[in-house]
């Protein structure tokens, strides 16, 4: 299982290693386990979605953007 994150919508999902390899480029980057989970500890339950397609399944971890203004 690798972790991937969507460039544009900063969505993490978690798929197998050759989904992974299929998806990664332009808009799909590697990332580590370590902020799938972070973002799984943080947000609830309806910001979890699993699904299921042709070559296994899948999670899909929605990242919250913070509100932070600099000064």
């Amino acid at each position: 299982m690798k972790c991937l994150k969507n460039v544009k919508s900063g969505e993490i999902i978690r798929v197998t290693d050759k989904q992974a390899h299929q998806m990664a480029g332009n808009q799909w980057s590697y990332v580590a386990k370590k902020d799938w989970k972070g973002i799984v500890s943080k947000s609830p339950k309806e910001n979890v979605e699993v699904g299921h397609d042709m070559g296994g399944s899948y999670e899909i971890k929605k990242e919250k953007k913070s509100k932070k203004v600099s000064k």
